[in-house]
This record gives C-alpha cells, sequence and structure tokens, in this order.
C-alpha cells in the first residue's frame, strides 16, 4: 500500500506534520501531550487531542503499509506470551516473528491456555499465507498441544533458551507500558500494539551489527521509505 490508498483529506494540517506526530508517538516512549509540546518547540500548533485522533486513525494504516513492504517470513518463528496488565486484570500479549526479527504478529488475548494458543496460531497462518518450517517457544505445554492440531507437520522446539529473540522483543513493549501507566481497554491495547509493533521494528534496525556508517545509511532508506508510505514525499494536496 502507497499513499495513493491514504486519504488526508479534511486535514488542515499538511501530511508532513500529521506523518511526523504519528512517527514521534510510536518511534518514542512519548504521550500525545509530550509529541504536542515537541511539535510546539518547532513552531506547529497542534493539540494533543489532534494527535491522538491522527494516531488512532493513520498509526494502523502505516503499519499496514509497512508490513506488505516486509520480505516473505523466514521459514523459522519464535512465539512468545507475556502478561499486560490492563484496567488492574491480567491479560496476555501474544508475539510471534521470524529469524529475521520481522515481527509477523501480536494478540492480546485474556489466557494462554491451548485454546489461547490455536488461535493465534490460526491468526498467524491466515495473516502471513506461511507455513513455517520451525516454530520455536518455552516451555508451555499449551503450544505443543495447539501445534499438533494446527500444524502438525512443523517442527517444535520448546526450550527457555532457545527463545531469546522472542523475549528481548516484548522489551520496547515494557517501556512503551510503563511510559503509558498501563493499557486502559483490551480493544485499546489490542490497537495500540498492532500499530506500535508494525511501526518501531521499523526505525530499530539491528544496530549492533552495523558500523555507524551502514547504520546512518540502513535509516535513511527507512526513512524514505516511510516518506512514501505516508505520502510525505510528495507534494501534499491538502488544505
Amino acid at each position: 500500500m502507497g499513499s495513493a490508498s491514504l486519504s488526508y483529506k479534511g486535514h488542515r494540517y499538511p501530511v508532513e506534520v500529521i506523518s511526523h506526530c504519528v512517527w514521534l508517538y510510536f518511534r518514542f516512549p512519548l504521550s500525545f501531550r509530550e509529541v504536542e509540546e515537541l511539535m510546539l518547540e518547532r513552531g506547529v500548533t497542534v493539540s494533543y487531542e489532534t494527535v491522538r485522533r491522527w494516531c488512532g486513525k493513520f498509526g494502523q494504516q502505516y503499519a499496514n503499509a509497512l508490513h506488505r513492504r516486509q520480505p516473505r517470513p523466514g521459514d523459522k518463528w519464535h512465539l512468545d506470551e507475556v502478561f499486560v496488565k490492563i484496567n488492574g486484570e491480567q491479560k496476555y500479549l501474544w508475539r510471534a516473528g521470524d529469524q529475521d526479527g520481522n515481527v509477523l504478529d501480536v494478540l492480546v488475548q485474556n489466557r494462554r491456555d491451548k485454546a489461547a494458543a490455536r488461535r493465534f496460531l490460526r491468526r498467524l497462518l491466515k495473516n502471513t499465507g506461511a507455513v513455517p518450517r520451525v516454530i520455536v517457544t518455552d516451555k508451555l505445554r499449551s503450544y505443543g498441544a495447539a501445534l499438533r492440531e494446527v500444524m502438525p507437520c512443523v517442527e517444535h522446539r520448546s526450550h527457555k533458551g532457545l527463545n531469546n529473540r522472542a523475549e528481548n522483543s516484548h522489551q520496547p513493549t515494557r517501556q512503551r507500558e510503563r511510559a503509558m501507566k498501563g493499557f486502559r481497554g483490551t480493544g485499546a491495547a489490542q490497537r495500540f500494539l498492532s500499530a506500535f509493533s508494525g511501526i518501531s521494528p521499523h526505525f530499530r534496525p539491528r544496530r549492533h551489527r552495523l558500523s555507524a556508517h551502514h547504520y546512518r545509511a540502513e535509516m535513511s532508506i527507512r526513512f524514505a521509505i516511510w516518506e512514501q508510505i505516508t505520502g510525505a514525499a510528495y507534494p501534499s494536496t491538502t488544505a
């Protein structure tokens, strides 16, 4: 999906301002009011409520566009789940990624039993349109039971130490959870995390594997892609 499928009609701010606010919010642990303050320092007066509406409207669209530009998922998937507090209740965030660090999907669920694992696996198959060669999980038995039903021919490796990649991928989410002082509802958490997991990793190349020169070059490419999918790379036609 490119900028042609995005509509900024009715927005009095240019595309560059909208996309920059959305980038700030999903890339850094900032509140809507802090984004408002950063834009004010740059001479742009926009309320935090407007930033909230932009993030709600365009965040997932941008994330979907970035996801469509990702290469086909690798054949080795890492699955993991962590608890999150939502209105004081314990929920579980399920996440899947491949061996290259690409986030495949996230899902907030009430439980982490066999039914929840089965639902997440079926959602993965539907959204990716691919079947992995290997799935790596922790020692949670629900994975094995669900895999025997949904992907019986896929190799399952269950070991705590093998799944560090998936467990480490939760760190940015934990950082945002603390900054937001928790999530207010399951639906709101799912919407935010779906957009966040699509946008934030795009700007987080594995820097420890890159020299400073190659890191800057890679980030330039990623910023150019961002401008293309948001439409900021083209003359704005909005009022």
